[in-house]
């Protein structure tokens, strides 16, 4: 593991709930060996907290953990509620199936995944954080996962490295400690190569050297 510069060292990456995050995301996880997740924000919609994005036959495809009617507006995070009337699971892991069941580590670890599904968690933080649990785990990344339980302020962020809001699906906000690896996707003929996408993309195509491929994406600039 690369080792973060002084002024890196003593700092808490903080993060927003991620559902299968994607591969800048996963990357905090390398740089101190401990990720704090906020747990006392609002639910912010068409973010990573719910929804994922992955490479399929006709390019990026979008995967969404619908929530009960209520989860929009002032709802902490910790309490909003996965709406399992909409077959979700089913959904997804036939997305899933599609998308890579021809790369070569599809098979290796779907069944952990489809176990987490099948458990129907309640709560969409709970989901996301016995995900990220399994992944690293699968991966081989050592990490603390702690929570804030009291809302990080814009005064305190001096200890933090914040990436609550710069990791975001719609919005491509420049990171100086990331730029993406490169590596085999199962329809990089068709569409190149796409950025962006969930960490089980690089996991199901490269499986034991998604570690390192992913430390490869880590950049230390002196000043950062």
């Amino acid at each position: 593991m690369k080792t973060p510069p002084a002024h890196l060292q003593n700092k808490r990456v903080l993060l927003s709930a991620a559902y299968l995050p994607p591969l800048q995301y996963m990357s905090k996880a390398l740089i101190n060996g401990e990720i704090w997740i906020e747990d006392d924000e609002n639910y912010i919609k068409q973010t990573y907290r719910n929804r994922c994005i992955i490479a399929g036959p006709n390019g990026k495809e979008i995967l969404t953990v619908p929530v009960e009617r209520g989860s929009f507006h002032k709802v902490h995070i910790r309490d909003v509620r996965i709406d399992y009337d909409v077959p979700w699971q089913r959904l997804h892991l036939r997305a899933l199936h599609t998308a890579y069941r021809s790369s070569p580590f599809y098979e290796y670890y779907i069944e952990e995944l489809e176990t987490i599904f099948r458990k129907k968690t309640r709560y969409l933080l709970d989901l996301d954080v016995m995900l990220l649990e399994s992944l690293l785990q699968t991966i081989g990344i050592e990490c603390r996962i702690r929570f804030t339980e009291k809302y990080v302020h814009e005064e305190n962020e001096t200890s933090y490295l914040d990436y609550r809001e710069r990791i975001h699906p719609k919005k491509n906000r420049e990171d100086p400690l990331f730029r993406h690896p490169v590596y085999h996707q199962v329809f990089d003929d068709r569409h190149g190569f796409l950025e962006g996408l969930s960490i089980i993309d690089l996991l199901f195509n490269e499986g034991p050297d998604t570690a390192q491929i992913l430390e490869k994406g880590i950049v230390f600039r002196t000043g950062t």
